[in-house]
């Protein structure tokens, strides 16, 4: 906030606020309270004085009274013909000296972390979650347990049964890591979270396998969200029925679903391959082999393509759950992300020792903003072309992001 202070003076408030990434209405209100800290306010004509106010004070204090609520104390000393102040006064008598304080027992709830993981390969992160099915009557269902890894979105482990236990999570997860060949520090498994992800048997069987287990924060469904997507896939599939006569019917259909979703379905999130194959390493083949079919195509038609040799869509580098705007692990991998995702941008850290020679903190923050700002409007046009308007909105958030990590740099090197 500091910082957006001093640069409104050179180049006015707005722009001080948007380059930073600062709200305007939060930057008045914070130049608002400071300016409100500076003024005292004038005590009120018919307030009490001290020795009236300790006079109050020292009638609360006596034994008497001393486990009483001011109400109590005011009606009684109106029935004994005295009155000293009005209740609301006797409240703020004893606020001012830290004596008014809830008095029942209150809920104290922890505060939730929020998880921030990261996948660049398959079995690094697996999500699971339960889901139920509607059974042959009202109030009957099955539990569909399923596990996803959320960087190839392949289905590790699934399971249909009676009832939401404990002990099954236990035996799927077990025969999971058996299946995946999954050595000790090697794999996350993120949960929800409900009984059977918090129970004691399945966190000693994580414990036992070397898996780090993470769970969502309460109520945060965006917090577990390929397991969430998965099941809107599975739900909204045209052959998924309203019911399921028995529990052997929905473990049929599960199993023809799966094996279209690992092997037939192409994911947009994984640039248009099947979860088996970028799962099993298939994915640099299929795209060399799209790539020449592509480039093929352009030497057959090439006004078609208006000159620029098209290129298939690739399977992104990592997968993310709340994906931190600060961390040294997301700027390595913008350094290799695809076109437009931050690859190829110049190093202002380069430039900063020679800036910082000549230059105050002041002006040097100022060439940080309109050199990156400089950057963004390229990305600007390039995207809001091809109709992203999403995708901008992104860039702008990680070139601010990364702005303000260079201006935090260049002042720490300054007095």
């Amino acid at each position: 906030m500091n910082a957006a202070s001093e640069l409104s003076q050179e180049v006015g408030k707005k722009a001080a606020c948007e380059a930073l990434g600062v709200p305007r209405a939060t930057y008045y209100r914070h130049t608002a309270a400071r300016s409100d800290n500076n003024t005292s306010r004038p005590a009120p004509p018919l307030a009490l004085t001290e020795s009236e106010q300790q006079q109050v004070l020292d009638e609360l204090h006596s034994e008497r009274f001393w486990d009483r609520s001011p109400l109590e104390v005011y009606a009684t000393l109106l029935d004994e013909g005295t009155y000293l102040c009005s209740v609301r006064t006797m409240y703020r008598i004893l606020d001012k000296h830290n004596e008014v304080k809830e008095r029942r027992k209150q809920v104290s709830r922890p505060r939730y972390q929020k998880p921030e993981l990261l996948a660049t390969g398959p079995n690094q992160v697996w999500s699971w979650d339960i889901t139920k099915l509607k059974g042959p009557a009202k109030w009957t269902y099955f539990y569909l347990y399923v596990i996803i890894d959320i960087f190839s979105r392949y289905v590790v482990g699934w399971m249909v049964a009676h009832r939401e236990q404990a002990a099954l999570a236990k035996r799927l997860i077990e025969d999971t890591c058996t299946k995946q060949n999954i050595i000790k520090e090697q794999l996350t498994l993120h949960a929800d979270r409900g009984s059977s992800m918090k129970s004691k048997v399945v966190a000693n069987l994580l414990a036992d396998l070397g898996v780090t287990k993470t769970h969502s924060r309460p109520y945060v469904s965006n917090d577990n969200p390929y397991s969430e997507a998965h099941f809107k896939t599975l739900k909204y599939c045209p052959a998924f029925p309203d019911r399921f006569g028995c529990i052997e019917d929905a473990r049929t259909f599960c199993r023809s679903f799966f094996t279209w979703y690992n092997q037939e379905h192409k994911h947009s999130g994984i640039g248009l391959m099947t979860p088996e194959q970028v799962h099993y390493g298939q994915a640099p083949e299929i795209l060399e082999h799209r790539s020449k079919t592509l480039v093929a195509a352009f030497k057959k038609f090439p006004s078609r393509f208006k000159g620029k040799v098209p290129t298939p869509m690739s399977v992104p580098e990592a997968a993310w759950i709340n994906k931190p705007l600060h961390n040294e692990n997301l700027t390595e991998t913008l350094e290799h992300a695809p076109e437009g995702a931050g690859h190829g941008r110049p190093d202002f850290c380069e430039a900063r020792s020679g800036m910082t020679e000549y230059m105050d903190s002041k002006e040097v923050i100022v060439c940080l903003i309109y050199g990156n700002w400089c950057l963004i409007f390229i990305d600007m046009f390039r995207w809001l072309y091809r109709g992203q308007k999403e995708r901008f909105l992104h860039l702008v958030r990680d070139y601010c992001a990364r702005m303000l990590e260079e201006a935090s740099a260049c002042f720490s090197g300054t007095d």
